[in-house]
């Protein structure tokens, strides 16, 4: 049974529950493991500033290309840029075969009577053998809105995610069911380990008479992964009748175990949620005085830490690089956004300040944590509420690929077409290859060993 014991108000202005783990955060003084801040000047010469240009080629040479007009793949029409709809997902399987998957061109049909589904629309999957190319397996698929639709997995299987279910496939691409849920699932996340799942799916209130079914009965038990049955969470939905109040929202937020379907958190939310998380725990952001943000970890098993500050001029973005690292995006003060790579034992690695001229930033990691792409829309402006983008503004698609430990650029390339919801970037396991999709082809780069992550200088108390 999940346990709910308090509930903690986060950076996003979203109300959480954790089962049975207290949420609230420790004042700075009470944190444990709390390491010292950083002042500004003791990160003199880790902070680069790059002036937002569009490079007319790879600072490398690629290895090898792979045409993808063979494969049945064509560009997108400018009519979807601005739109931040999923449209191609490229992904290494292992270090010698690709999973490209692409919408395939023709007319979007909705479903009547169905308008909770969203638009039908095909995608192509295929698998290629690297170096070569040739195509080891293929399949046309059905999914139903224009979001993300595909996360692979470190262990060469992928998730696939369609109305309310996700499917598991691997190299052959045949799917089986994972896992189900009561409504239409909007998206996921998981932590660099894989060990869990952030979920966000729509799903109206029940009657807390319709959320304990009897023994024996549909929902009574929970759906574990590979299973075919009543929804995976149905039975550990909330259970708070709120009609009397104004009724609950219709969004809910949960962290499952992968391998089990065990539910950790659940709760309804006013809008969908990122939540951060690695194995120890999930981060939030605390504002401060003026531009300052405090990043804060919550421990799983009881506590929490602060692991730094930033300063921004908007809420700050994050995600777990890997394990002991988290990325922050954060909005300057002059304009444009910048990155700040941090330890969790609270040091700062690096920083990059990126151009005003540059939107709608994407991040892709390396499934070891060893390296990260970064890939933004570069446009002729600043863009603003005075100073609006229309197409004919965007020059194009920039991706720079990051050493995590240091935040040295291994390799800065032009993406084409420009796919403003990603999908168009992957990095192998090792971090030695990039795959890239531009100039009618995926573009293959092999590059030199990443830098190792210096050993923390200061590890956490256990947890």
């Amino acid at each position: 049974m999940v346990k709910r014991l308090r509930t903690l108000w986060i950076h996003a202005g979203l109300w959480l529950v954790l089962a049975g783990l207290p949420l609230c955060a420790a004042p700075a003084g009470q944190a444990q493991g709390s390491a010292a801040f950083p002042t500004e000047q003791s990160r003199a010469g880790k902070e680069r500033t790059h002036p937002e240009r569009l490079p007319e080629k790879p600072t490398l040479p690629p290895v090898f290309t792979i045409p993808v007009d063979p494969l049945g793949f064509s560009a997108p029409g400018a009519i979807y840029l601005g739109q931040r709809n999923s449209l191609a997902s490229l992904d290494f399987l292992d270090e010698n075969r690709l999973l490209f998957t692409f919408r395939v061109p023709g007319l979007m049909r909705r479903e009547a009577g169905d308008s909770a589904w969203g638009d039908e629309r095909q995608i192509r999957a295929v698998v290629l053998a690297l170096p070569a190319g040739t195509v080891e397996s293929e399949a046309l698929w059905t999914v139903h809105d224009r979001s993300r639709y595909l996360w692979a997995l470190k262990d060469g299987h992928f998730l696939l995610r369609d109305r309310d279910s996700l499917e598991q496939g691997d190299a052959t691409l045949e799917l089986k069911p994972f896992l189900r849920f009561p409504g239409p699932l909007l998206g996921l996340e998981m932590d660099p380990t894989q060990q869990f799942l952030v979920t966000n799916s729509r799903e109206p209130a029940a009657h807390p008479s319709d959320q304990n079914p009897s023994p024996g009965t549909p929902g009574a038990a929970e759906q574990k992964p590979g299973q075919v049955g009543s929804p995976a969470t149905a039975a550990v939905d909330m259970v708070v009748d709120e009609r009397k109040s104004g009724g609950q929202p219709d969004l809910v937020v949960r962290i499952l175990r992968r391998d089990s379907g065990e539910v950790m958190l659940v709760s309804r939310v006013r809008s969908t949620v990122h939540l951060p998380i690695n194995s120890e725990g999930y981060l939030e952001s605390l504002r401060g005085n003026g531009e300052q943000w405090l990043l804060n970890l919550n421990y799983f098993s009881g506590g929490s830490a602060v692991l730094g500050r930033v300063n921004s001029a908007c809420s700050p973005g994050f995600d777990f690089v890997s394990q002991r690292e988290l990325l922050v995006t954060a909005c300057a003060s002059s304009g444009g956004r910048k990155l700040v790579a941090m330890a969790t034992d609270g040091r700062r690695l690096w920083e990059d300040q990126g151009s005003p001229a540059a939107i709608w930033p994407l991040v892709v990691m390396a499934p070891d944590g060893s390296r990260l792409a970064q890939e933004t829309l570069a446009v002729t402006h600043a863009v603003n509420a005075y100073s609006p983008l229309e197409s004919e503004d965007v020059k194009g698609q920039r991706v720079r690929v990051f050493d995590a430990a240091n935040g040295k650029v291994a390799l800065e390339a032009p993406a084409s077409p420009a796919l403003d919801a990603g999908g168009n970037v992957a990095i192998s396991p090792s971090g030695r290859r990039v795959a890239l999709l531009n100039a009618g082809a995926i573009q293959v780069f092999e590059l030199p060993a990443p830098a190792p992550m210096e050993d923390a200088a200061s590890e956490h108390a256990a947890h």
